[in-house]
Parts: structure tokens; sequence; C-alpha cells
């Protein structure tokens, strides 16, 4: 029950700090002056409104709609919680708006509408309309669903598409054209059972059908049992879909039956059932948060199983994500007049092929994945796939051209896809992916300072999340009191080195830490001293093993901090200089910053070892790196050494890493404007290539600048990431945030991964 408590206040304060709801309007243009004031109202307004006035079509040249979803409910069908009401409805809807901002860079607006009545949210909705490009209904109870898409889309000239009815049906309509050609099973010929009869199960049938599925082979069920034609009272969906079949409950239609699709509730099919469908049987358990049947037990049943459930932790996820945003982006950039069902059945199409294309490694190393490959295991994308920006919108655009209801067609495809990807940018994605890959194998990590209260409410989040199993290091009786503080009652190990119940273990350590340094000026009695210090008794517990990897320094000084890391740790076998970077999470995507806090002022050559380490690091999160090395002077423009130390470590690297995208010397506005260095230096291995890597020539250019940054733009600061040292020992900033710390114990138990994988 504490847990549960715990994850409702965290839920509670998310939504609530530090400033309430999920989502805000962010001015798109300048405001700062007198004059951008009078541009943007009156009097300079005036003139955009009179040329909507001459045509209305140029509302969407002079204004926000044409990248304007509405997120529209009643609250008559919130999730699992039911008919709660339009207030309590609008958290859903405000993260379904930050889904589209985030996937797809779709602005929303969220509308809850306070009516049940068919006709008065109609006419709400069509009062409304000329404010956006497209609307997205969500969580409205079926009938009345269906009656209301129905009419708008019949009545407005915009994107009209009801999310609970066609998400799921266009991604497992994806999922099962794959599951059927790896049965070797046509779509025309394969016996399908549909548990569930609500606004959902109609849209995926009536879509399966537009496939190819034929009616006579189609079994539905609602509560009562199975929809058949001579039931005494059916609505129009149901009897669209009611069979000739004289049977009447599940198990029955389970028989011989190839495809199952759940859109109920948990736990309705058992083994039996399984057992009872065909050869190679296709199972799509989809209720949330429950299976119809769970995913463990269906694939003990049956090893030649194609399962899909709606849950991220089980291979083959149908999640809705993988459709809305990218259709409404199609939709949306060649204005199209509605969401017809081609359109669907082209994402359909372009999701299951996407399937079938080699991964990149961004996304097997999110899922920590060697490598996935089309098969029983992996027949619809995953979620955090970067191709789905540029693989969906274009096929939904075309869609709309060749059925005639785009309004303004894309010419240039190449340019489109270019603009697809300036609008995806990468923000927040890399944090959700490091944090789900450092899920799949969570390690042991030491929390040096637990007794400061937001170092401990780290490692609550990270005990929770199950991003690591953190090990609490310092004073216990604060540790405890602060674990009740807030409510952290998990049973985390924690360690005290000034205590007595340590001694053995820290003299056993001391004396391993003394025969290493004997011979550089260290006694053992100061060794002993040394290793009741928090950070040598926890990069000890990492150098013997007895964890895996170790954060400090949110209340210490870094060269504090470092120096117990470098004596007790130290660089990895042939690593000649141990670096640091920074990962800056930027409005322009992530942006990696090296040497920000060890190397003072180094050479060419060590300039040269510190970026190759740090691109080695950028591959690590699965980014290709493009790395400027950053000075005052731009390629040769200046003589001084400051300069001509930086080309030196380029030409080396040219020289010894030719695969490397990387260049310099560059000044930092040319390395991140890539038209302007393009325009400028068309020789550079940079020209045209978006930088994600900056190296700079002294630690007080790097030191500075990633602090400007994290002030100035607001960035989520990862780091300082310590390169090239033998063990996963990591160095928080002084003052670092919670998230901060959560981002930095992911980092720490991914590199844990990565060396185990490479037996360091």
């Amino acid at each position: 029950m504490k847990k549960y408590n715990n994850k409702r206040r965290e839920a509670l304060v998310y939504h609530a700090k530090p400033m309430p709801g999920k989502i805000a309007v962010v001015p798109t243009k300048k405001y700062a002056t007198q004059r951008d004031l009078a541009l943007a109202y009156s009097p300079g307004v005036a003139e955009p409104c009179l040329e909507i006035d001459k045509n209305v079509e140029n509302v969407y040249k002079y204004t926000a709609k044409g990248n304007l979803v509405a997120v529209i409910s009643n609250g008559t069908a919130v999730l699992g919680l039911g008919d709660i009401g339009p207030e309590a409805s609008k958290p859903v809807m405000e993260g379904k708006g930050l889904l589209f901002k985030i996937f797809a860079g779709i602005d929303v607006f969220d509308i809850e509408v306070d009516t049940k009545d068919v006709d008065a949210f109609v006419e709400t909705v069509k009062n409304i309309a000329p404010t956006f490009g497209g609307i997205n209904l969500e969580d409205i109870a079926a009938p009345e669903a269906f009656e209301i898409e129905r009419r708008l889309k019949e009545e407005l000239d915009i994107p009209v598409m009801h999310d609970d009815q066609h998400g799921t049906a266009i991604i497992s309509a994806a999922a099962l054209l794959n599951a059927l050609e790896i049965a070797d099973k046509k779509i025309g010929e394969v016996r399908i059972v549909i548990s569930g009869a609500g606004a959902a199960a109609v849209s995926c049938t009536r879509l399966y059908k537009a496939f190819g599925a034929r009616s006579e082979n189609i079994v539905m069920l609602d509560s009562k049992g199975v929809i058949r034609k001579d039931r005494d009272v059916l609505s129009k969906e149901k009897d669209e879909f009611a069979t000739h079949r004289k049977i009447d409950t599940l198990d029955e239609a389970m028989k011989d039956a190839d495809v199952f699709v759940g859109l109920s509730i948990a736990d309705i099919v058992s083994p039996e059932m399984i057992l009872s469908m065909a050869e190679n049987p296709i199972v799509f358990a989809m209720a949330n948060p429950d299976p119809e049947i769970a995913y463990d037990l269906a694939c003990r049943t049956r090893k030649d199983i194609i399962m899909a459930t709606g849950r991220s932790d089980h291979p083959n996820q149908v999640n809705n994500v993988l459709g809305f945003p990218f259709i409404f982006r199609g939709a949306l950039d060649v204005r199209a007049t509605g969401i017809n069902e081609e359109m669907k059945m082209a994402a359909v199409k372009a999701l299951a092929q996407l399937a079938k294309e080699p991964v990149p490694e961004q996304v097997n190393i999110a899922y920590g994945e060697t490598r996935f490959t089309f098969g029983r295991d992996y027949i619809i994308p995953k979620p955090f796939d970067p191709r789905l920006i540029t693989t969906v919108p274009p096929a939904v655009a075309k869609a709309a051209m060749e059925s005639g209801i785009a309004q303004e067609p894309i010419k240039d495809w190449n340019a489109y896809e270019d603009a697809l990807l300036e609008r995806l940018g990468e923000d927040n994605k890399i944090v959700r992916l490091l944090l789900d890959r450092a899920r799949r194998d969570p390690k042991r990590i030491v929390f040096a300072e637990s007794d400061q209260l937001d170092v401990l409410k780290a490692a609550q989040i990270v005990h929770d999340e199950g991003i690591a199993i953190p090990v609490l290091l310092g004073n216990r009786e604060v540790i405890l009191e602060l674990k009740e503080e807030i409510d952290f009652d998990a049973d985390v190990e924690i360690i005290d080195p000034k205590s007595k119940e340590q001694v053995p273990q820290v003299n056993a350590y001391a004396e391993i830490y003394w025969k290493a340094r004997e011979r550089k000026g260290i006694t053992l009695f100061e060794a002993k001293k040394l290793l009741r210090q928090r950070d040598y008794f926890a990069a000890m517990m990492v150098n013997e093993g007895d964890a895996h990897g170790m954060l400090s320094g949110h209340s210490r000084s870094y060269p504090s901090v470092v120096k117990p890391l470098l004596e007790v740790i130290g660089p990895a076998p042939g690593v000649q200089k141990v670096a640091a970077c920074n990962l800056m999470i930027t409005s322009r995507g992530p942006l990696f910053l090296a040497d920000t806090s060890i190397n003072i002022d180094p050479t060419a050559k060590e300039l040269a070892y510190i970026a190759h380490m740090t691109a080695t690091t950028v591959k690590m999160f699965g980014l290709e790196p493009v790395v400027a090395m950053t000075s005052y002077a731009n390629f040769g423009s200046s003589s001084n050494e400051k300069a001509t130390k930086v080309g030196d470590a380029v030409a080396y690297l040219h020289r010894h890493y030719p695969d490397l995208i990387v260049d310099g010397e560059v000044q930092a506005d040319f390395a991140l404007n890539k038209d302007m260095l393009q325009s400028k230096f068309p020789f550079s291995k940079l020209a045209g290539k978006k930088v994600n890597t900056l190296v700079f020539s002294n630690i007080e250019s790097a030191n500075i600048t990633y602090k400007m940054v994290k002030e100035l733009e607001k960035a989520a600061n990862i780091g300082p990431i310590m390169l090239g040292m033998r063990k996963p020992v990591h160095v928080l900033q002084l003052g670092a945030s919670v998230d901060e710390m959560v981002s930095m114990a992911a980092i720490a138990v991914i590199d844990a991964q990565k060396k185990e994988k490479h037996g360091m």
C-alpha cells in the first residue's frame, strides 16, 4: 500500500509542480522590443487579418492553424476509469498533447466539452474548428463516439480522427499483416475471433476487412457472448459483425481459429483455448494493463504462437503512439480535408514494411538487443524508432494526394523528409531511451552521499523504476530518518564506512589499496584512514566487484571527488588520458560537450584522444557522432598556437580515424549552423551535417559553455560523464537535481553493461 501511495504522490507532484499541467503556450516570434510587439499585435497584426479576409486559405500562411490539433473529449470513457467527466479527463488530454508534440512536433490545445448530447458536442466542435488544422477525438463512449466522428468527418473540411477507434486498428492491422506473412497464411482465408465490441474492436474489424478479411470468417463477442444474427436486440455496429454460426462461447469460437484479437478484459483466455487454435496461432491480447491471457503463459502453452499485447514489457507492443502523431503529421502537411481509408491503409502498410527493414543501432541499443530482426518477436516497429517520422507521414501524405483530398501537395520529398527530421529533434527522447536501456539489465550502483535528501530521492526513483539496484552510503541513522520522511520503505542496502560494523571491510579494502600505492607515499595507517571516507570506500567497492558502479559529487567539489577515483580505479587499459563530457538536452537535440571537467589545457594529441573517447560515448547513446573541434578561429584563419593546436588535433584524427565525421578548427556558431557552414566552408567534413558533439580547446571554454547553455536555455544536463575510466564511476555536478542524478545512475548502469559485455 505504501508503494502505491509513493506512486500516487509522485504522479500528483509530477502534474502539480513546478507549475500545474503538462503543456504550455510558447511564443514562436521575437517579442523583446516595442517594434516586435507592434508587429505581433496592434497595428501590425491587422495586415495578416486583412490577407485572410481576402482569402481564408491564408490562415494557414499567417497563423499556427496548420500545425495545431485539438484533442477533444467529454470524459465519458477515460482510459480504464470510465465516465469521470470533462474536468477529470483533462490530464489525459494534456498527456495526449504531449505525445503529439514529442513524437511529431504537432502543437495541441486540449478541449474538454461538458456535454453527453451528440448534437451539442458536434455543434461545439464545429464552432471551434476554424482554430485548428485537425481534430483528434479522445475517450468518448460508444456508441455516441461513432455518430460524433461520422458527423464531424462529413461536416468539417479538416482531418478528424477518433484515435480510440482507429489508432489500435491501424497498429494491430500492421502487426496482423506481418504475423500472417510469418505464419504463411492469407488474410482472406483465416478465421478471426474478436473479443470485445466497443469502438476499438469495431474499427479494428472494419480495417481487417478492408485488407481482405471475410465476414463469414469473423466471430465477434461482447459481454453476453458470441454476437449472433438471431440475437434479439443488436446495435447497428454489432449487427454488422454478427455471425450465422450456432456458437455461444469464447471456447467454441476459439476452436481452429487462426487469429484472436482481444480488446476486452483480462484473463478470459485459457491455455486450453490457445491449444484448440489452428497451427501458428496469432494472438493479440491487447487488454490493458492486463491482457486476456498473460504473455508468458501463452508462449509456454504454444511454441508456435505469434503473440502481441498492449504492454511495453513484452515483444510486439500494439502502441497507438506508433500511429496518431505521424498520421496527423502527414495529413496536416498536405492540408488534407480529412483522414480517409486510403490514408489509414497507407499508414498500416508503412508500419508493416518498416518492421521488415534493418533496424538502426540506436533502436537495438535503446531496447538492449543485439539485433532486432523481422520475426515472431518483432512484427511491428518500436515506438522509439527514429525512422517513424520519415516513414509514416510521407506515406499518409501520398495517400491523401492520390485520393484527391490534399490541398497543398508535396513536390520535393527529400526536402519534406529533411523538414520532418528538423521537427522531430531529439529533446527528451534520449533520456527515455537511456532509462529504458538501463532497466533491461539493472546493476548495483553506490550512491556515495545517500544522507543528502536529494541523493536519497534519486536513489528511491532509481529503485522504484528498476533503473538500478542502489547501495546507500552514509550515516545510517540519517539515511533511515530521511527514508522515513520520503516513505522510501524498500529493503535497500545501507553502508556506513565509519561505523564499527564496517571496520573489517574497511581494513580489507585498506590492505588492497595500500599494496597498490605503497610506493606512492601511502602507509597502511593512512590507507585505513582514507578508506573510512565514502568516495574511497565506494571506489573500492567497485574496484573489488562488490558494486558495478558509483555516483558522487552532489555535495562536494569536483576535484575532491575525482582524486579518489583516479587513485583507486584509474584509466582503462590503453587509455592515455581520462576526460569528461556533458550531454545537454537542447531544443536542437542532444549536444555533447567535452572536456568539461578534467583536462585544463590539453595538447593537440590529448585533444584528439578526448574527441575520440567522446565520439565513442556518443555511439553508446545510439547516435552517429558528428564532431566539431571548436576554436575562436575557422580553418587556419589564425596562426596563434591556441588555434593551430586544434587544427593539429583534427589532422591527427583524420589520419588515424578517417571514418570519424570530425573537423575544425571551427567557431561555435558555424559548427551549430549547418547552412552557414555549408555556405562558407563547403570543403569541411561537417558541411551540411548537424553537429552533435563539440570538443573545446581547454577546460575553461568547455565548462563555461555547458553551464551557460544549462542556465540560459534551461537545458537538461547529464554529466559530467567520465571517459576512459577502467570501471563505471561517475561524478555528479555540485548541486545536481534529482532528475539529473537519476539520468547519471542510468549512465552508470549502461557503462557497467558495456564493460561487462567487453569483459572489463
